[in-house]
């Protein structure tokens, strides 16, 4: 579909306060991050913050059958719909529809990410095959980076390619991360040909118990490490400045990686996370960027 018509759209004052508090809120570092860029970027990507926050917070809730699951991924099928026809109704969609018309976001995209958040809410993901396992980070990650590539200035083919690798490479790493958070939710994203090739289990908690796992867990960081590298290489072509939150968004994910070798990918159950100093740094690269040119 086409954008709506309509061209450099105003936010609305009180929308702006909705999806911002919104986004900070939900206390992680995305709304900091994104302080980097011009308000009204900034004001978009909170507005697709706040789109993919309730979709989630939609298919994660297990207090919902999962009929009402669809039944309200439905609503935002219907939602986006209306945006192409220059229809909305709350702070979150009124901001996406002014976002829509200055950033020429694609209808596509918001509808993978819908479709990304069903298969999650449509059953139980667990040991899906490589194929599933990669439209999986398609829908959930990379959607999210071809709309957040356009906010941020670049909606060149090299700058889908750095959402394509880049998404997949977060997403990865993702997985890696909360390995064990998925576990006790009955879920297991790794694909299911590595840990019948290592021997091991197909079922959460076997899987984490199974002396082989680290080798599998090795793979999957490998293979988000060459995302990032194919990620850094498109943006090689792309204009820096647009580029300065994807940048980011790689350095505060990518040493999670090294963090989880360094252990031997051990403790699928504790949680890794960046050492104060590390954090530290990227805080003030964060500065020094939004001081040279936000």
């Amino acid at each position: 579909m086409n954008a709506p018509a309509g061209i450099n759209a105003a936010y609305s004052g009180a929308d702006v306060t909705a999806v911002t508090a919104l986004t900070r809120a939900a206390g992680t570092s995305f709304y900091r991050g994104m302080t980097i860029l011009p308000r009204p970027r900034r004001i978009a990507m909170y507005g697709i913050y706040a789109f993919c926050r309730a979709v989630d917070d939609i298919a994660d809730n297990e207090g919902l059958t999962t009929m009402e699951r669809h039944a309200g991924l439905t609503v935002w099928r219907h939602r986006i719909e209306a945006l192409w026809q220059g229809k909305a109704d709350d702070p979150i969609t009124r901001i996406l529809l002014a976002s829509i018309r200055n950033y020429d976001l694609q209808y596509a995209d918001f509808i993978s990410v819908i479709d990304g958040m069903a298969m999650d809410a449509m059953e139980t993901i667990v040991a899906p095959d490589e194929a599933t396992l990669d439209l999986y980070c398609d829908r959930v990650a990379s959607a999210v980076g071809r709309l957040s590539v356009r906010v941020f200035g670049e909606a060149s083919k090299d700058g889908v390619t750095v959402a394509t690798h880049l998404g997949r490479a977060l997403q990865l790493t993702n997985i890696l991360r909360d390995l064990g958070e998925d576990a006790a939710r009955g879920r297991l994203y790794l694909p299911r040909e590595l840990l019948e090739a290592e021997h091991v289990p197909l079922t959460p908690d076997a899987a984490l118990a199974a002396g082989r796992l680290p080798r599998v867990l090795s793979m999957i960081a490998d293979r988000a490490e060459r995302k990032f590298d194919a990620a850094e290489a498109a943006m090689r072509h792309c204009d820096p400045r647009a580029m300065r939150p994807a940048r980011l968004m790689a350095a505060s994910y990518r040493p999670l990686l090294s963090v989880m070798r360094a252990r031997g990918f051990a403790n699928p159950l504790r949680r890794p996370s960046l050492p104060i100093w590390r954090k530290m740094i990227l805080a003030a690269k964060l500065v020094a960027q939004a001081d040279r040119g936000a």
